[in-house]
């Protein structure tokens, strides 16, 4: 299980040391979660901000894009040291593109769904991802509960990754913890975000290793 702990729910004051804590506990992947007020109701950050943090960890970057016409910054985020750049089906009106986009910039490329768009969606586009994201919340905020039928739907998507990209990396996002990652994994999850339920821990190496 690859584990990406979000820094949405870090100390922001002290974003590098934070970054440094889980990269020493085992964090395998850091998760940054890019919002622009519009697409959801928060705001975080921008490609600057992952420039200056990139000199912290060599983890790979996992870039979470939450913003509407992702594609006017997909090059700016992978200048700033991107890994793999993750954009949300319902922001873009030409997807193909976008992936395309992001590719051509030496970034791996990942779709997100919000919970209430079905796996389906994603059968023309799934041979040319790296990675999907299902949302196990509605995106925006850090700390909310994990829908149950998250699982059904990451089930639904392993059976058409069998099809159309074995490779393909199904990871989960909100609400995720010891409690239901065993869920997630035999369902066919092979990456985690967890913000809350690592940055939250009296150790991150512990909480890490849980996921795990």
């Amino acid at each position: 299980m690859i584990v990406a702990p979000s820094i949405l729910s870090a100390d922001f004051s002290r974003l590098a040391e934070e970054i440094q804590a889980i990269d020493k506990g085992g964090a395998d992947w850091i998760h940054l979660d890019v919002m622009d007020g519009v697409f959801v109701p928060n705001i975080t950050f921008g490609a600057p901000v992952v420039k200056h943090l990139r000199k912290t960890t060599e983890k790979p970057f996992d870039v979470h894009l939450m913003i509407i016409d992702p594609d006017r910054y997909i090059r700016d985020f992978a200048d700033a040291g991107s890994n793999l750049i993750t954009v949300h089906y319902e922001a873009c009106t030409h997807l193909h593109r976008t992936v395309s986009e992001i590719k051509v910039h030496g970034c791996r490329a990942g779709v997100s769904l919000n919970p209430h768009t079905p796996v389906s969606v994603l059968e023309e586009i799934l041979p040319f991802l790296d990675m999907v994201l299902i949302m196990s919340v509605n995106p925006g905020f850090g700390g909310q509960k994990f829908i149950e039928s998250s699982a059904a739907k990451v089930a639904k998507l392993a059976e058409m990754k069998k099809v159309l990209r074995p490779e393909l990396i199904i990871e989960v996002d909100g609400g995720v913890t010891d409690k239901n990652v065993k869920t997630l994994e035999e369902a066919g999850c092979n990456a985690v975000v967890a913000g809350s339920y690592v940055f939250g821990a009296s150790s991150y190496a512990d909480a890490i290793k849980s996921l795990k």
